[in-house]
């Protein structure tokens, strides 16, 4: 099978340097526009696509990203592999801003997205305990460190709603649960990654203390944006090395990831509502061709 990696980039990561054959494209979804065009073209043969979470020129909100479009948009473009980029605030002394955290779990406190492709007339439960995929979580920590980027391998990332920072004690609190991490994008992303059966890895760019620190002031964009200047370079330099180490051929994922929906789909057959199926043909065509 022909990997094509995707890229997602968060605050501060708009575009991706050294892509060959690269051209900007629209894609239609029937979830509604994604946040901009996707850049397509190559690295060192393996074919990329990537799309700026918020836009280029960063013109969404935490919330408004309309991300259910983002995934099947990807998904449509023939996306095996996603890596997304986030920047996020650190709970923890030793995950420094500049550094980066490859996250292996998710604590999920928003309220106000769609997190979901299925619904009424077509319902399906993903299995959600290992939410990244370990192969491409491990792809990615290898290109951090080949890039002379400090990184840390594993994280918790709490995805809060925002767009406010946090209190000093929601960052009390949300130390206290065990997160490593804070961030506003991670979810649903992570979790219709999984419905779409895409191995999602997810890299932190940490940029700040969240308000918990007792030596740092609170957080604010301008000091947010200078730590960004600097991780975006290394973002790319990451981005970079994987289609070397990953390769333009791929095995079916030892974790499963790509085939997350063999035991998902709950709504027999007859039941199932053909508007809801015909928009879930990019993410679930797989499994609902085969039930067909």
């Amino acid at each position: 099978m022909e990997r094509v990696i995707g890229v997602i980039g968060g605050s501060g990561v708009y575009e991706i340097d050294g892509i060959e054959d690269a051209r900007w494209q629209a894609v239609d979804t029937p979830w509604g526009d994604p946040s901009d065009e996707i850049l397509t073209g190559r690295i060192d043969g393996v074919k990329m696509a990537f799309l700026p979470r918020h836009g280029r020129g960063h013109v969404h909100t935490p919330t408004s990203v309309p991300y259910r479009a983002n995934i099947d948009a990807l998904k449509r473009l023939g996306v095996t592999d996603l890596v997304a980029i986030s920047a996020c605030g650190s709970f923890r002394e030793e995950m420094a801003p500049g550094d980066f955290v490859i996250v292996d779990q998710f604590i999920d406190r928003t309220m106000a997205r769609e997190k979901s492709f299925f619904g009424p007339g077509c319902v399906a439960h993903v299995a959600f305990a290992h939410p990244t995929c370990p192969h491409l979580s491990a792809a990615c920590l290898t290109a951090a460190l080949d890039s002379g980027i400090t990184v840390h391998d594993g994280g918790t990332y709490l995805a809060m709603e925002g767009p406010q920072f946090s209190t000093r004690a929601e960052s009390e609190m949300h130390r206290g649960w065990g997160a490593h991490l804070i961030g506003m994008t991670g979810m649903p992303e992570a979790k219709l990654a999984r419905e779409a059966e895409l191995c999602y890895a997810s890299v932190a760019m940490v940029t700040d203390y969240d308000a918990w620190h007792a030596d740092h002031e609170a957080v604010d964009v301008a000091a947010v944006i200078a730590t960004l200047k600097g991780n975006a370079g290394k973002a790319q330099a990451l981005v970079g090395a994987l289609p070397g180490l990953l390769g333009a051929t791929r095995q079916a994922c030892p974790a499963g990831c790509d085939r997350a929906l063999d035991f998902a789909l709950m709504t027999a057959p007859g039941k199932r509502d053909p508007a809801l199926t015909a928009k879930l043909d990019a993410v679930a065509g797989r499994v609902l061709e085969a039930a067909a």
